[in-house]
Formats: C-alpha cells, structure tokens, sequence
C-alpha cells in the first residue's frame, strides 16, 4: 500500500468516528490559483499594475497611506494594531484583515460589505478614516496626474480610455489574488505527505474538528467558503452564547454589531464574515476589535462564546499546534518602483 492510500485510509477512518471531519465531509488543501471573475481575468501585466497601486500612498488625502500600510505583505498582511491607523492619525474601529488568502473568501471585509476584490479596492482610498480622499473622483483623478501611469495601464487594458477607477481595481484585485500560501504542513498532509505534520498538530487537527470548530472553519481556506459564489457570503453569530460568558465584557465582543451597520437588519446583528484560519501565527491581535492577544486566549474565548465548552489547556494547545500547520509558505515580495510624482502634484498634498 503506497503512503497517500494510507493516509486516504487513515482519512476514511477518521469520517467513521466522526474525528477529524470537516463540514463538507473532507479537509481541503488550498489550491494553487485564486479564481478570478470572467471580467477580469489574472494577467502579468494587471498584477504589475496592481502592485504598484497597492503601495503608492499618493491616493490617500495626505499621501502618507497605502494598502501597503495596514496590511504589510512583507509579514502576515495586516498592521498588528488592534485597529488600523489612517489619515491624521485618524483610528479605526476594526482590525484590518490579513489580505494573505483574501481572494478566497465569499465576501470581503468583516461585515461583507464588498462582494469581491474588486469592491474591496475602491472602499478604503475614499474612506474618510482610512486614505482620506474625497471620493473615487479624486481618486482616479490623482491618478490620472502621474503621466507615468498611463503606459501600465495601457498594458494591462489595452489602448484607449483605459485609466478608470474600476480598471484601477480590477488591477489591485489581480494583484491580490496572487497573495495565496498553499504548500502549508496541512495541505502537503491532506494531499498524501503523512509526515507533514507533527504528532500534536495531527491531534489538534482531530480536537479542532471534534469539538465542533469545523461548524465555521471549513473548506480549504477554513473560512466556510468553500461552496459558495464570490458575493454570497458565509456569516456566522459572534459571540452566539453571550450570556454568562466573561469574555464578552473582558474584550467587549458585542459593542460592534457587524453586519447590521451595513444592512440595518436586526437579524444581522452581531453577525461576520467568519475569517481564515491560515497563517494566523502571523496575524495577533485577533478579532474583530483587536482584543485578543495570544492564540490560545482566542482558542479559550471562541470555544466558550461560539460552542458553549470549556476546553482542556491540552487541548487548546493542541489546536494552537494544529493552525501553526496552516501557516503557509509566502511568494516573495518585492517593493515596486513607483511613477515620478510631478511637481503641480505636490500642491494638493
């Protein structure tokens, strides 16, 4: 018997126990590609473009904020801030995601309020906290007045009037979905490599789906999403046992009411977007709000505010193990060269 029967074998045990089982049935290795819209299909040239524009912070209102700055692509991809910094040393109020793996979620930001990348892109420029302009006028305007552009744009569009807001955003998106970690201990395992993974990560593996954290945190970005259509969005209740429950009012999990800001349904209250589990040894603090230092207080808190159980210091040990299997290699990033800035450019800053 080769060694990926066995661990096939292994597999089809483990769904007759009930152990190590993920929503759908199986674990899933994430694949090796993102998928792109039909509209905007993922080209060299786009993902040049796109790079460019994730780090220039000419389009934020001050000229000091990019994409780049809260979400660090030379790390875990967020700002490590509870909530991230803007303009005028504005706060906001929410932790900014990793953008590691964004491209596979249904949805995008922690309400679901942008249904793809691409929606994504054009929120934060015209953010009055986050980059500060006045509106993706501005935005598209500013960028219109560094020359420098235009022949990247041309690339990535073709000829005519190519330099738009939402060609812009097709571009940063392109770029986006080239930040993807597959190859992680967990896929090289789930896909036949039994020694991939480590004794206590194979336990935690088994724990995590045991104790019924795998009810959100499946398919292969563990964020639910797996059978879902980019704008469906898989949302879930946090926390969905608040009463009697100290951590609630320790990091004040019920102060942001989520997706309701967004669609003003009583129904959405304290519901989100539920996140990838991958590369968070990269990503502290956690939550929503930033409030959770430590992964093993995020295990303590999510075990008792979304499945009402206590668990075991070995077990949360465990499971800190088992998502340290996630953490996936990252592409090598390089910091692009940017368009000269024109000097009438400088007047507006």
């Amino acid at each position: 018997m080769t060694r990926r029967s066995i661990v096939s074998l292994l597999f089809s045990m483990a769904a007759l126990t009930g152990a190590a089982v993920a929503a759908d049935g199986q674990w899933q290795a994430l694949p090796d590609q993102a998928p792109a819209p039909a509209d905007n299909p993922t080209t060299g040239a786009k993902v040049t473009l796109g790079k460019m524009l994730y780090f220039d912070t000419r389009f934020s209102s001050t000229g000091t904020v990019s994409c780049f700055s809260c979400h660090n692509v030379m790390e875990g991809g967020d700002d490590h801030r509870p909530t991230s910094i803007g303009v005028h040393g504005q706060v906001g109020g929410r932790n900014a995601p990793t953008v590691w793996n964004a491209a596979f979620h249904s949805v995008q930001f922690w309400d679901g309020r942008a249904p793809a990348l691409e929606d994504q892109a054009k929120g934060p420029p015209a953010n009055p906290i986050e980059m500060g302009m006045a509106d993706l006028d501005a935005v598209i305007g500013r960028i219109k007045k560094i020359p420098g552009y235009q022949p990247y744009f041309t690339a990535a569009f073709g000829q005519g009037d190519v330099l738009t807001m939402d060609n812009a955003a097709k571009a940063i998106a392109a770029y986006e979905r080239t930040l993807i970690t597959p190859n992680s201990a967990y896929d090289r395992y789930v896909k036949g490599d039994q020694k991939a993974m480590t004794d206590q990560q194979i336990k935690g593996m088994e724990t995590f789906a045991k104790v019924g954290c795998t009810a959100c945190h499946s398919g292969p970005a563990f964020n639910g999403a797996a059978q879902l259509a980019v704008g469906q969005g898989f949302f879930m209740k946090f926390p969905t046992f608040p009463d009697n429950n100290p951590y609630v009012v320790k990091y004040n999990l019920t102060e942001d009411l989520g997706r309701y800001t967004v669609t003003k349904q009583d129904s959405d209250k304290n519901l989100w977007r539920v996140p990838t589990l991958r590369n968070l040894t990269y990503t502290a603090p956690y939550f929503h709000n930033g409030s959770v230092k430590s992964l093993d207080e995020a295990v303590r808190v999510m075990a008792k505010s979304q499945l009402n159980k206590e668990l075991s210091d070995g077990e949360i040990k465990d499971i800190v193990a088992f998502f340290g299997a996630l953490d996936g290699p990252f592409p090598q990033q390089t910091m692009p060269m940017l368009p000269p800035t024109p000097g009438d450019l400088l007047t507006e800053n």
